[in-house]
């Protein structure tokens, strides 16, 4: 079980401010509050997906711009906020991103006014070696089987095995020990519940 109170004193250490919700409606109202007045980017992630922020933002009249919603990458770069999930976060503070195309993990470090990191528990690891082990092991394979991508890992399942495939969809890797510096408010949202991949 993950230790809640360990990861946000942390990730408060390293300078995030950082939040917890029992609930996905709960994590959306807070941020339909924070976020009025402003346009919002956001990139593939299932975790807002699943959570329904999208649909909540949109019925506050936030614009959200969003290859879901017909943008393209390079329009939500464009976006005073971005929303990005992590495909693993340590109890120790690091949170960790891979991406194949490049523009969530940039997006995550530079850009914006302000970035909003939202994911569930059952993304959090004890420390940053089993963070980027779930990263790669877990959230790649799944990613990649979801993308119908021809990888071994897709095949598989099991593991990345670091593959040459063209298809491969782990091609850049981030992690943040801190909020980077250029942004006015970097906030980590985590809920309470299993959300994405």
């Amino acid at each position: 079980m993950a230790n809640i109170t360990k990861t946000l004193e942390n990730l408060t250490r390293r300078g995030f401010q950082a939040h917890y919700f029992a609930t996905s409606a709960e994590a959306n109202a807070y941020l339909v509050e924070a976020l009025k007045g402003q346009t919002v980017g956001m990139g593939g992630t299932m975790t807002a997906k699943e959570m329904g922020l999208n649909e909540a933002l949109t019925r506050a009249g936030i614009q959200v711009i969003s290859h879901w919603a017909g943008f393209t990458a390079q329009e939500a770069a464009q976006a005073q906020a971005y929303i990005s999930s992590v495909n693993g976060a340590a109890e120790t503070g690091e949170l960790i991103n891979i991406d194949g195309t490049g523009n969530r993990v940039a997006s995550t470090i530079f850009g914006h006014q302000c970035l909003y990191l939202v994911f569930g528990t059952n993304k959090l690891e004890p420390d940053f070696e089993k963070a980027l082990w779930r990263a790669r092991n877990i959230a790649g394979p799944k990613n990649a089987q979801r993308l119908g991508k021809k990888t071994p890992c897709a095949e598989k399942g099991d593991r990345c095995y670091d593959c040459n495939s063209p298809e491969r969809i782990c091609r850049a890797l981030s992690v943040l020990w801190g909020p980077p510096k250029g942004f006015e408010k970097v906030e980590v949202i985590i809920v309470g519940e299993n959300l994405g991949i």
